[in-house]
């Protein structure tokens, strides 16, 4: 394993504040070499660029369609050894349970401390996973919860757009947003439509917002 002095970390976050303050906890650790995307094709460049040691990315990029689960799930494509440390604001269960079946090595929630912060990027930086303890108590305490929901048959792909879908935003802009065409995201919605029993758009609305974790990171309620 490098030591601190060799180690680069690819931080991506489209919080610039986010981004200085882990620059700042892992410079004072000593870390060589500390990588600053703000988004998601970006960060990808540089991950390919400069073959970081530990990547620590956010969930939701630029939108709340949780992108980086797409992120993680391409990259475990061609990288199984990379650790991937995720650092979301998303403490939904079903959400951090995705984002381990995608293939991260930790979670971590963006209000944990400094020295959380640290002990999930070592923890990670060794191979080994990590969640915190309130993290791992939401799971432990949710499998009932976890396996009756109806967005659990959704794939990663069909859960960005039915987020899109929860915001108002149009077949036109999901498809821009998601870089897919618009013929793909109406059949996506179809398919949605099919898995969660709605019959109408207004009805997928109210079931996304239903389920979906909002800007909390937490579920909605009617």
């Amino acid at each position: 394993m490098q030591s601190a002095e060799q180690l680069r970390v690819l931080i991506i976050d489209d919080h610039p504040f986010v981004l200085q303050g882990c620059a700042r906890i892992l410079e004072e650790a000593e870390v060589a070499r500390v990588l600053q995307s703000g988004g998601l094709a970006d960060g990808y460049r540089q991950y390919r660029a400069h073959h970081p040691h530990v990547i620590i990315v956010d969930l939701s990029i630029k939108t709340a369609a949780l992108g980086g689960l797409s992120f993680v799930r391409r990259l475990r494509l061609h990288d199984k050894k990379t650790p991937i440390l995720v650092l979301s604001m998303h403490s939904d269960p079903m959400i951090i349970r995705r984002a381990l079946e995608a293939g991260a090595t930790g979670y971590l929630l963006k209000d944990a401390p400094s020295d959380e912060f640290l002990k999930a990027f070592h923890t990670v930086r060794s191979g080994k996973p990590y969640l915190s303890h309130e993290v791992a108590s939401e799971i432990a305490f949710s499998e009932t919860r976890l396996n009756q929901s109806p967005l659990q048959a959704l794939t990663v792909r069909e859960l960005q757009t039915l987020s899109l879908i929860a915001e108002g935003k149009s077949y036109g802009v999901i498809a821009e947003e998601l870089n897919i065409s618009y013929k793909t995201v109406a059949n996506t919605t179809s398919q949605i439509k099919m898995k969660l029993g709605a019959r109408s758009l207004p009805e997928l609305m109210r079931i996304a917002i239903q389920h979906l974790p909002g800007p909390s990171g937490r579920r909605n309620r009617d």
